[in-house]
């Protein structure tokens, strides 16, 4: 577990923007991503009959929709005990390996922070 208040600032909105999310949504997860330039992108999940999208593979999806050329960071919120593969792998296709993820828990708080690698 990583104390949130022990977070960067810029981390810490993201993960505040990604319980928002999630909340305001009443989906599943929610979750952010910052770009190169500082932008943000916030989503939810997306269950579809046709298309099925994690909240971070739709951020991601959005981030790229709008012309980002990299991601500096990304969160989820999630009852997950992990980040998801495919998760990891849509943040490295923008991002690069070296990518971090931030895992935050229902309340907020990370419980663990991977790279996209």
């Amino acid at each position: 577990m990583t104390d949130s208040s022990a977070l960067d600032p810029e981390d810490r909105k993201i993960v505040t923007l990604a319980r928002s999310a999630r909340a305001r949504n009443g989906v599943p997860e929610g979750a952010a991503v910052r770009d190169e330039t500082g932008r943000t992108y916030v989503a939810g999940t997306v269950e579809l009959t046709s298309l099925r999208l994690s909240a971070l593979q739709t951020a991601v999806a959005m981030a790229v929709a709008s012309g980002a050329k990299s991601l500096e960071a990304a969160a989820v919120v999630s009852e997950a005990e992990a980040v998801a593969d495919a998760d990891r792998a849509a943040v490295r296709d923008l991002g690069g390996p070296g990518t971090p993820v931030l895992l935050a828990g229902l309340d907020g708080v990370v419980r663990q922070t991977v790279t996209a690698g």
